[in-house]
């Protein structure tokens, strides 16, 4: 049985694209797969396997030697199962920048292309049995998409990205703009989130100048309720940071609506971190940053010490 999963703190892309691909290698190739996760859904990524009646994929804590293994939604070894060596890779399916490490016992097909979600990607390599996708992978297909590129707001929306969730939306008999208001509304509810699970929700490793960053994004329609917790998060970055192995964490709170990020300020060092990377002056416990949306295109690239 083939394990179909994506990285650590799987979000909706990292939820949804694994049920996609198993579902594929199961009823096309005839290969038996298995969804699988690395931790909890996000509340999002709840909404849609409820909003199209999909039982949550099991959650692995790793995998064991000789586990087949198809990796969707990333490629870097940080974000992957611990004993992933021992494993057998046999594919990999991506939209992210290349971090290197994964070695695999054989060559394998791997597909990573400049696209806004791993879905897109899918849609693609199905192709024409597109088909024989029942509404559920559809679905959630279109959620997946839809969630990475913020309905169309994110930077990393491709002109690509929204015709094929403008034609599963249209196949689907869906207005994208009410379902997207749903998908955000679900996005937004951390009420039952502790300060600590919060910062470690969408989050993402990454060494600076010899410092190990977790990069945090939160995307929110109600950045006031995240706001409203500023205090609170900021006293509970040292104790993540420092069970988690890193030097900092950045917490980016992402307002889908306005366009903009707020990222806070615990300390000196990523005052300065802020400063440099992102031209501008940071004089309290956060700065607000127009136009900043995106991790992959707008914080990761430009993040300087």
């Amino acid at each position: 049985m083939i394990k179909v999963f994506g990285h650590t703190a799987p979000d909706t892309d990292s939820t949804g694209s694994p049920i996609i691909w198993a579902w594929y290698l199961n009823e096309v190739r005839k290969t038996p797969a298995q969804a699988v996760l690395q931790g909890e859904p996000n509340t999002e990524a709840l909404w849609m396997l409820n909003r199209w009646n999909l039982d949550k994929p099991q959650i692995i804590a790793d995998v064991a030697p000789g586990d087949q293994c198809v990796i969707v939604d990333t490629n870097n070894p940080a974000e992957l199962p611990p004993s992933l060596d021992g494993a057998d890779v046999i594919e990999i399916i991506d939209h992210h920048l290349l971090a290197g490490g994964i070695k695999t016992r054989t060559p394998i097909n791997i597909t990573v292309r400049p696209l806004a979600c791993t879905a897109t990607i899918m849609h693609d390599l199905i192709g024409a049995d597109m088909a024989r996708a029942p509404e559920a992978i559809r679905g959630v297909m279109l959620t997946c998409i839809l969630s990475d590129t913020l309905e169309f707001r994110s930077p990393t929306t491709t002109p690509h990205d929204r015709a094929v969730a403008e034609k599963l939306a249209a196949d689907l008999g869906i207005t994208i703009p009410d379902y997207a208001t749903e998908m955000f509304a679900a996005k937004s509810d951390i009420s039952a989130f502790s300060d600590e699970t919060l910062l470690r929700t969408d989050s993402k490793e990454y060494e600076l100048g010899g410092k190990q960053l977790r990069i945090t994004v939160l995307e929110t329609t109600a950045p006031q309720v995240l706001l409203a917790r500023k205090a609170a998060l900021l006293a509970a970055m040292p104790r993540v940071a420092a069970e988690d192995g890193a030097d900092e964490v950045l917490c980016f709170i992402v307002d889908i609506l306005r366009k903009e990020a707020t990222l806070l300020i615990p300390n000196d060092f990523v005052r300065l971190l802020a400063e440099r990377s992102f031209g501008v002056p940071v004089t309290g416990d956060s700065v607000v940053l127009p136009g900043v949306m995106s991790r992959k295109k707008q914080i990761i690239p430009v993040l300087a010490l």
